[in-house]
């Protein structure tokens, strides 16, 4: 019995370890205009989804994405929950109808820095590893 209940904690610290490691695979990264040094998932998935354009402290912001990669899809299942192509798909339904624009796509993690550094209002996401000078890392809580 002892045994099976710690095979079961195990089974159990294993499966979130995973899901951690998957978090820990991407930051999400901002521009210097941009007030807070955190935001909550549930932001992250308001920008992205172009739910709003804003913070909680008021802060505007813009999204930008990756064209694809480790961090593009990590940060797609972590943060929004959907494919690249079931997210292509709902920005192009909020083209159509009016409701939103694509946002701007670069193709590598030092594009995105880069972008993101010199953007008002621009927020980002990039590999854990890579460097983001000139714009600021932000806490997801």
């Amino acid at each position: 019995m002892k045994n099976l209940q710690s095979l079961l904690v195990a089974v159990a610290l294993a499966v979130c370890a995973s899901g951690n490691a998957q978090a820990g695979n991407v930051k999400v990264i901002a521009n210097a205009s941009v007030k807070a040094d955190s935001i909550s998932g549930d932001e992250v998935k308001s920008v992205f989804l172009q739910e709003t354009s804003s913070l909680r402290d008021g802060s505007h912001v813009e999204p930008v994405l990756a064209k694809g990669g480790a961090a593009h899809e990590a940060f797609l299942k972590e943060y929004l929950g959907k494919s690249d192509s079931v997210l292509q798909t709902y920005y192009r339904s909020l083209v159509f109808t009016g409701k939103g624009s694509m946002p701007r796509t670069l193709g590598s993690d030092a594009e995105v820095t880069a972008y993101v550094a010199k953007t008002k209002g621009a927020i980002g996401y990039v590999s854990a590893g890579a460097g983001s000078e000139g714009a600021k890392t932000l806490q997801v809580r």
